[in-house]
């Protein structure tokens, strides 16, 4: 099992990740939704990850974006982007276009909400499964995923706690995305990182 932290938006703690000794493979960066608090503006997005990333894949995460928002940001050091509330053939046109990875996000209450995967798995690298809250950690019933077929690559995201037992999401996900978990009074806590990324790399392995 793979990890993504998302919702970074200072380089002390983009740097303490990307430093760890067992690093996650993903690092995501709110882009465009205003509404977040982990939020980053333009200009400072750019500094912030004008960083040596080493092996981690930097991730932007986009609700709807605009073709002024993706102008703005394609020559920005993004592997891949996230894209909300995006349809099909916008997301095989923002793929085709910007040469980036896609992560298609699908929040989930039901499901018809799952299923909705079949429509984006030709086209995106992986599916994200996250709950209807967007900027808050609200979860869904985990059990609405087991039925995926493997060979579709698979995130997790939705209140899922730093500390969780990881033995319970590796039957439904190949890589757990964590963000406000990872937090203590809104700001990034490196010891719940630490905890999260150790955690992670023992999991893989007993695994």
């Amino acid at each position: 099992m793979d990890a993504k932290i998302c919702g970074i938006s200072d380089s002390s703690t983009l740097n303490y990740i990307i430093n760890h000794s067992h690093p996650p493979k993903f690092i995501g960066f709110i882009v465009n939704y205003k509404k977040s608090k982990r939020y980053v503006e333009l200009k400072k997005l750019r500094e912030l990850i004008d960083t040596k990333k080493k092996k981690i894949n930097f991730v932007a995460v986009l609700v709807n974006p605009s073709k002024k928002i993706l102008e703005k940001i394609k020559n920005l050091k993004f592997d891949y982007y996230q894209l909300y509330n995006v349809s099909p053939e916008k997301t095989k046109s923002i793929k085709n276009k910007y040469k980036k990875k896609i992560i298609t996000a699908l929040t989930i209450e039901n499901k018809s909400d799952v299923n909705r995967y079949k429509k984006f798995d030709s086209i995106s690298d992986i599916i994200l499964f996250d709950s209807k809250g967007y900027e808050r950690s609200l979860e869904f019933d985990h059990k609405l995923l087991k039925d995926l077929p493997n060979n579709i690559t698979k995130m997790l995201a939705g209140n899922i706690q730093y500390d969780d037992r990881l033995d319970k999401y590796s039957k439904i996900t190949d890589i757990i995305d964590v963000s406000g978990s990872l937090e203590t009074s809104g700001k990034k806590d490196f010891f719940k990182i630490n905890f999260f990324l150790k955690n992670i790399k023992k999991f893989k392995n007993e695994d």
